[in-house]
């Protein structure tokens, strides 16, 4: 099965490389500084897609790409070599909604998102499961983003939570 996704693409922290999705198969790295030369990095992935890409996410130490889906699994992979690191799954999302996929602060775990309202956190390294957060949501997680200065996130469908870090004592 071939799909005809929509483009995405992303910048990378220090917003000379670009990535482009295409076709929900094929990242190209383009750097802003020799774009005429077309890109200088091509990854075609190599599994089968039975859903399409909706987004293109750059760690923010520039080293690692998530690629999101509308369908059950988000994929991170490697920004120089291309390589599928992790494959992440196990969340509701039967009716393909678009959930934005997350990483924090220190690129250190993946966030996404369901459709059941809950938010599933890896480790990107191990790739193991580390937590489900259950904001109240009563939709389908359809933003996630950090910010960029403190240990704080959002999250929202029809409505909104912000979520502050706790220390165990």
């Amino acid at each position: 099965m071939h799909l005809q996704g929509k483009p995405v693409c992303s910048f990378d922290p220090e917003g000379l490389i670009f990535a482009a999705g295409v076709n929900s198969e094929t990242v190209k790295l383009y750097d802003l500084r020799s774009f005429d030369k077309g890109p200088f990095a091509t990854f075609k992935m190599q599994y089968d897609l039975t859903c399409e890409w909706t987004g293109l996410k750059f760690s923010n130490d520039g080293k690692l790409i998530l690629i999101s889906t509308n369908g059950s699994f988000i994929c991170l992979i490697d920004a120089f070599k291309g390589v599928v690191m992790h494959t992440f799954g196990g969340y509701a999302n039967s009716k393909a909604v678009t959930l934005e996929v997350s990483f924090t602060l220190d690129s250190q775990f993946i966030m996404i998102g369901s459709e059941d309202g809950k938010i599933h956190v890896w480790n990107g390294e191990s790739g193991i499961k580390v937590a489900v957060l259950d904001g109240k949501h009563t939709g389908p997680i359809t933003c996630l983003q950090f910010n960029p200065k403190f240990m704080t996130f959002a999250s929202a469908c029809s409505n909104m939570a912000f979520w502050l870090p706790t220390i165990d004592d």
